[in-house]
């Protein structure tokens, strides 16, 4: 099978960062799925994999995480899909990655695609849905509320994971959102997909959600950038008020949270898959509920840019799209 691989972590301005290689295609035993891949999309932790390789590495190693496709094999384990069907997912950081033309995926982190969309439309999706959905719902766990008017900052809004925590915000809770974002399109992409109240984390945040006037959120999730704004958020959060993050601030502090009994979590999407948790499934459930949302037209898909097929020029350009900071959206490639 054709895979887009790499050995070294190179700067993406270097050249043949990626290299086009023949490999097996792998056997399918166990829980196991063997996925054709029809689409993929390409994300931040692809970026950071690649940077932290050792640069001693001299093995080939496949990147990607999302991933559409058809299931093309089944393990003897397998309970829950058959050859034919069609699924989406964000894989393992355990396993070689989806920038291939065959991949192997646990089938208890792989969902329904959604039906109503396109593969490309479909591959934007699972790590940020996954990511979104478990910090509100298993992490912060902001159904257990008991604010009678809860509201809930969140930092770095427009990019893919905050596109679809506000959308989840908005057609399953009641909360008030203020989303952050710093150009006019993010602003208009948020205002488009129903948050409540937008500011800018370009200025200084505190006094920009004071002049609100609403109250202090109960609720802070902290997407990008957070060690800028960790000061800020302790300022603002309300007492016993719960605060999120996925990012990895240097020399991170704890400390000013503690007058206000504040809990902090981090997320991490690849925890179930890195450790085999026993509610392993809990993704294969989170995809589902996401694919329901999709083709009952309540959330919509966060595709920015389809660069084309996935091959060595635009997985780079991808990359070097990502790294620049300015790419809206999730990119997509399709098909080989």
């Amino acid at each position: 099978m054709k895979a887009v691989a790499y050995k070294k972590p190179l700067a993406i301005t270097e050249t043949h960062v990626f290299s086009e290689i023949e490999i097996d295609t792998p056997v399918a035993t166990g829980h196991d799925l063997l996925i054709e891949i029809k689409a993929i999309s390409i994300n931040p932790v692809d970026i950071k994999m690649r940077q932290r390789t050792s640069p001693d590495n001299e093995t080939w190693k496949i990147l990607g995480h999302d991933a559409v496709g058809i299931v093309k094999a089944i393990g003897d384990k397998v309970q829950n899909f058959k050859v034919g069907d069609e699924v989406f997912y964000a894989g393992s950081n355990q396993r070689q990655g989806s920038y291939a033309e065959y991949q192997l995926v646990d089938e208890r982190i792989v969902g329904l695609k959604p039906q109503s969309i396109s593969n490309a439309e479909a591959a934007a999706l699972p790590l940020t849905s996954l990511t979104a959905y478990e910090m509100l719902f298993d992490r912060l766990k902001i159904q257990d509320t008991k604010q009678e008017k809860p509201i809930i900052l969140v930092i770095g809004a427009a990019g893919g994971v905050g596109s679809i925590t506000v959308q989840l915000l908005k057609v399953l809770t009641e909360f008030t959102v203020i989303a952050t974002a710093s150009r006019p399109e993010t602003k208009a992409w948020l205002k488009e997909i129903g948050a409540d109240f937008i500011v800018d984390h370009s200025q200084p945040l505190e006094q920009q959600i004071l002049d609100l006037n609403i109250g202090s959120p109960h609720y802070v999730f902290s997407i990008n950038g957070t060690g800028r704004y960790t000061q800020a958020i302790a300022n603002l959060i309300a007492p016993q008020g719960h605060f999120g993050l996925i990012d990895d601030p240097e020399n991170f502090v704890i400390n000013p949270f503690k007058i206000k009994s504040v809990s902090i979590h981090w997320e991490s999407m690849f925890t179930r898959s890195t450790f085999q948790t026993k509610d392993m499934t809990r993704q294969g459930d989170i995809l589902n509920k996401i694919s329901k949302l999709i083709d009952d037209h309540r959330i919509k898909t966060t595709l920015g840019q389809n660069l084309g097929t996935i091959k060595v020029e635009h997985v780079t350009q991808a990359h070097k799209m990502i790294e620049s900071g300015q790419s809206i959206g999730k990119i997509v490639l399709e098909g080989f």
